[in-house]
């Protein structure tokens, strides 16, 4: 039997290998009101290699949570953003891969094969009617070449990593993603539909797509954009999933998923609106959100706990060029508004918090500061034990504020009634 992913599954991060039973929590709390959501753990080869540690702990601190929590449902690890020069280290302990395959978007394929995918979807070419889009979708030879010109490398690339897993694996032992959100600008429906159309032929059971949408999805902090665009295109994508998983055989549970999810506060009503109309599935990555709460929980603990939480301020402020050219494209801070390392040093432990805590109306918080800590992580690993001993000393403080963060802000307005 193919393992097949549940209708709501929610992606959590876990930088240091700490909060897992913090955020089942979360989940299970979910589960008490009637909602049914399977945690998947994510973390990155990059993830990985700042921290020091190896995708095993990512596999060992879940197991390990959901048998301490008595979590009998599913759960799963993901090999988050992988590619074939990767894939090997993640393969014993994942049964869910993200594909990644943004290298190749952009890159045509080649000519023979253009044309043979163009000619093999020409059914398409006129004007196409989809149940739940108001508008008739346009298609003409032209949109399906140039479309085919953008992503048919990428969709070959992951229909190569896909059978590498699955001779591996074994075909049916684990869950496939597509990320097509690292481009340029947002995937139309017709692009969506002409890629998974191009999914359907390279015989990628993909059970998850990750496309773009309209609007910034910074690092940790709220959707900046047109709420309304980013809910018509998200129904319009629902739309042409349900269709092409009928048309072409794909996947019936295959549903959307948003990457950099977390603090979407301002989508998390039209993300539900539209799951509601439809019935359809969602995953939701929200990557980097506990490290945050680790440094709130330490931050209120007071004491040594604030002092390490100001330390890696001071740090992440000093090394804040070399810590922000990775996420360039991702994050939005204006350095004028992050205050100094020595007006941190005298702040009390709730104006740590309340500068960090996603609370956008707070007059305190500054999501300047937040996104400088959320990409600051690596301040922390270089601290070894000494980071790693405070997270046990205040586990108490922290594990609140990850589970509180992860139902409240995030599970209780995308799910729970």
């Amino acid at each position: 039997m193919s393992l097949t992913i549940e209708k709501f599954s929610f992606g959590v991060g876990d930088r240091f290998a700490h909060q897992a039973k913090a955020q089942l929590a979360a989940v299970m709390k979910a589960a008490e009101q009637g909602v049914e959501i399977v945690p998947v753990w994510n973390k990155s080869n990059r993830e990985h290699t700042t921290i020091g540690s190896v995708p095993q702990s990512t596999r060992d601190a879940a197991d390990a949570a959901c048998k301490e929590m008595g979590w009998e449902k599913s759960h799963y690890v993901d090999a988050d953003h992988i590619n074939l020069d990767l894939v090997d280290g993640f393969l014993p302990n994942s049964d869910f891969f993200t594909l990644d395959v943004a290298d190749a978007i952009g890159s045509a394929a080649s000519s023979e094969d253009v044309a043979a995918f163009v000619d093999s979807v020409k059914d398409l070419i006129g004007s196409l009617k989809i149940d739940g889009i108001e508008e008739e979708l346009n298609i003409s030879e032209q949109l399906i070449t140039d479309t085919a010109n953008k992503f048919l490398k990428a969709v070959q690339s992951a229909g190569e990593i896909y059978r590498y897993i699955a001779d591996k694996k074994g075909e049916g032992n684990f869950i496939t993603e597509v990320s097509m959100d690292e481009t340029d600008s947002p995937q139309t429906p017709p692009e969506l539909l002409i890629i998974l159309a191009a999914l359907a032929q390279e015989n990628v059971p993909v059970q998850t797509i990750a496309p773009k949408f309209t609007g910034r999805f910074n690092k940790g902090v709220d959707y900046v954009g047109d709420a309304d665009q980013f809910e018509k295109e998200f129904s319009d994508d629902l739309a042409v999933i349900a269709f092409a998983v009928k048309k072409y055989g794909l996947p019936a549970n295959l549903k959307l998923s948003v990457h950099s999810g977390s603090d979407k506060f301002s989508i998390y009503g039209p993300i539900r609106r539209c799951l509601e109309k439809t019935g359809a599935g969602l995953h939701i990555k929200t990557a980097g959100t506990t490290w945050l709460e680790e440094l709130i929980g330490l931050a209120e603990a007071d004491g040594d706990g604030l002092a390490l939480a100001k330390d890696v301020y001071a740090q992440a402020f000093e090394h804040k060029d070399a810590l922000c050219e990775p996420y360039a494209s991702v994050i939005d801070i204006d350095y004028a508004k992050l205050p100094s390392p020595e007006e941190v040093q005298g702040w009390t432990a709730s104006q740590y918090v309340n500068a960090l805590r996603h609370e956008p109306d707070h007059p305190e918080f500054n999501p300047s500061v937040r996104q400088l800590l959320h990409v600051g992580y690596k301040i922390a690993a270089k601290m070894g034990d000494r980071y790693l001993d405070m997270l046990v000393q205040c586990e108490e403080s922290i594990s609140r504020n990850v589970t509180d963060n992860l139902y409240e802000r995030h599970l209780k307005p995308l799910f729970v009634s």
